[in-house]
This record gives C-alpha cells, structure tokens and sequence, in this order.
C-alpha cells in the first residue's frame, strides 16, 4: 500500500495497518487483562476494527490529560497510585479505560497523553499499546492551557497543522460509548470543516455545583461546505463551578454541563492560544525548538477553560447524549459504577444487610455493613475511611486536619 499524506486515512485502512497492539486477537476476541508491577491494571489488547474516515478524510487524534494525585478520592489516591491509574468505575484504570473508550475511531499510535514525571512510568506500564513517544512528560506541573499547547504542537508536527484532535481528560464516564465516539466524530467534522474551536456539552440532570456550565447562543447555520451543525450553537459564555441557586438559574435558562471534551485543528488552537492566551506568550516558541524545559519554565499554569475559552469571542458547542459524567469524587461512583438491587456499589469483598445507596471500596478483608444507607465505606491495607457520600463530595476541610503522613500516603508505614 502506498503511503498516505500525513494526517490522512487511507481507503483500506483497517487492522492490517500495524497500529502497535503486539498479538492482536486474530480472532477478535478480548485478549485477557494484563498486570504491571504497580498493581493497577493495564489496558487490554483487543483487535481493532476498521477505522472509518471523518467527512474531510482526516484522521483524528486525541490528546489526554492524565496527572494530579485526584485529592478528593483519598485515602485510595496518594502520589505513589494518582487517580488516573486507579480502576475507580471498571475493570481498568481510569486512562486506560479513556484509551480504550476511543477505539477505534482514535487508535493507539494517534493518542498522545500528557502527565507528570512521578508517575509517568507507571502510566507507560498501565498503556502498553500507547507509543512511549507518545507520552509527553511534564517537566513540571503545566495547567491544561500549556498541555493543550503542547499536545497540539506535537499533533502539527506529526501530521500536519490541519490535523484535528479531540482534548479530553483522563477521568470521564460514558455511558453510551458508541454515542460518545459518534460524538466526538460529529465535532471532528465541525472542527475541521470551518476551524471551529468546539466544546462538547451535556444536558444537566441536577444542579451540580462542581461542573462547569456553557450557556448556549444562537444556532450555527450550515456552513459553506454544506456539513450539518447537529445542533451546534455558539457559545454565550462559560461559568466556573456556580453555587446551588445559580446552577438552578442557569439550568432553568438553558444551560449545559461543559463536559471538558474539545475538538479543534492544531493549527487553529494554537493560533487562538497565542491570541488570546497572554499567560503563555514567553513560551510557545521554544515548543518549535523542541525546548520542552525552557517552554515550562516560561509559562504561567493556567486552565484552557479560563485561559482560552472563557476569553475566545468564538466558541461552538454541540449537545450530546452520551450519559457523560466527572470522575470526580467518590460520591460520583454511585452513577458511574454498577448497582445492586438496592443500589449498592460496591468494589471487593462486602456483605450489605438492610442497606442502600451506599459506595464500598475494599481492597482488603471483608466488610459488612448493616442498616445503613449513603455511607462511604474505604477500606485498604492500614486505614479504613468512613463517611457519608454527602460529606465525601468536598474533602478538604479533613485533609487539612489529617497529620502529613496519614494524608500523604496511609499506607506507607506497612
């Protein structure tokens, strides 16, 4: 087969391509979990099906942010096991399930995932299919403004400045996965056919004040292509996190959860985040010398929800349907894992009596809970945490109060 323009898919694209699953299943059957020594879990190797083209013909990449310890799910996530490695909805660890949640519309060789020196190792161990070169290591913590700029920078050079990719973090759940890839090819088509910088939104269910929220415009027209807009609207303005009567308000208006899944052209971002981005201005050139350290040392830390979208006057958003939600803190596991009869989620060995709606995290001995109803129950090697799931929404008033080592890893003296 001949080759193909960067950036582009080529009419018999498919699993012969050798996309870097060693053994893939000739069969297509799931290949069996395979463990790393951390103990996390890594991503299956599974065949992968055949690849169909965006409506331009470009192939689509996804950039991941994958670091911070995750705080708020302590005492389970601690600097030697963060949050993304950890299996808090499935069988997987959270980025692996990202991964593997973007086949095959975005395979393994297109996936680049930014994270931090600590526990970069350990997130190469847990994506065995996922190129080392692809796993770009923070020098020190960036912000997703510069990891957004960095990624897409990366995505340029590799296949092309026209190349769209789809940014997104390492701690989502979606229910409907196919929708959620139907999604992301939707935004890709948007992106690519008129450079649109385009957020994927979700319809609220609840007034959640830990979310951000998009206030939708008016309608998209079709564009000049003649591509459809799904729904799309541009985009009024973002809110940050609102208290409980705003969030009521501004669902009653309207509004969207801001699912924090973006698709854009590589060039175009980076065109916007230098326009409108001051935080980064002293770095961005080293990113095209290749002087990852320089760039770090040069840039303020700042989100791409406030450093850019918040500030662009031209922002699309597209509703989706997908059952999105923030893996967020542990009051979150009761929508994103598997129920019992009565509600129950429960990981490890426990026995619920005459309980509901509870979340159980036991990764050692056995526990029982009897009568009780919204209690978070955590149980590991060497501390057991109990509270209710109202009160586990919001941790810092006890990790304030909890002595340095207990906070910093409660295992670490066993």
């Amino acid at each position: 087969m001949a080759d193909s323009p960067a950036g582009t898919i080529p009419p018999d694209f498919g699993p012969s391509d050798g996309l870097g699953y060693p053994g893939g299943a000739s069969d297509g059957a799931r290949q069996d979990e395979t463990t790393d020594t951390t103990g996390v879990g890594v991503l299956p190797e599974e065949q992968l099906q055949p690849v169909d083209a965006l409506a331009t013909r470009n192939a689509l990449w996804a950039v991941i942010f994958a670091g911070g310890i995750g705080s708020r799910f302590w005492p389970l996530s601690t600097p030697e096991r963060p949050k993304p490695l950890l299996k808090l909805v499935g069988e997987h660890p959270l980025v692996a399930d990202t991964v593997r949640r973007l086949q095959p519309l975005v395979p393994a060789d297109r996936v680049l995932v930014l994270t931090s020196e600590d526990i970069a190792d350990a997130v190469r161990g847990a994506l065995p299919q996922v190129p080392a070169k692809n796993v770009l290591v923070e020098p020190r913590p960036l912000g997703t403004a510069a990891a957004l700029a960095w990624g897409a920078h990366e995505v340029a050079r590799r296949a092309g400045p026209k190349a769209v990719f789809c940014a997104l973090h390492a701690d989502l759940a979606a229910m409907y996965e196919d929708e959620f890839r139907d999604t992301l090819r939707r935004a890709a088509r948007l992106a690519s056919a008129d450079g649109r910088l385009v957020a994927i939104a979700a319809r609220p269910t609840r007034p959640e004040t830990g979310f951000g929220y998009i206030v939708p415009g008016r309608a998209l027209d079709e564009d000049a292509s003649g591509t459809t807009t799904d729904g799309a609207r541009h985009v009024a303005r973002f809110v940050e996190k609102p208290g409980p009567l705003l969030a009521e308000e501004l669902i009653d208006g309207g509004a969207l959860w801001n699912c924090g899944i973006y698709c854009w052209q590589a060039e175009v971002v980076l065109d916007a985040l230098r326009a409108h981005t001051p935080e980064l201005q002293d770095g961005l050139g080293y990113l095209d010398e290749g002087r990852i350290d320089r760039f770090a040392g040069m840039i303020q830390s700042i989100s791409l929800e406030r450093g850019l979208l918040e500030r662009h006057p031209d922002v699309t958003c597209l509703p989706t349907e997908f059952g999105w939600d923030d893996v967020g803190t542990w009051a979150c596991l009761r929508r994103v894992r598997e129920l019992d009869d009565t509600g129950n989620g429960v990981v490890g060995e426990a026995l619920l009596v005459d309980a509901s709606s509870n979340v159980v995290h036991a990764e050692t001995g056995r526990v029982v809970c009897y009568g009780v109803e919204g209690l978070l129950v955590v149980s590991l090697r060497g501390v057991t945490f109990v509270t209710t799931l109202e009160r586990a929404r919001e941790l810092n008033p006890l990790l304030e109060q909890l002595p340095p080592q207990l906070k910093r890893n409660p295992v670490a003296e066993l």
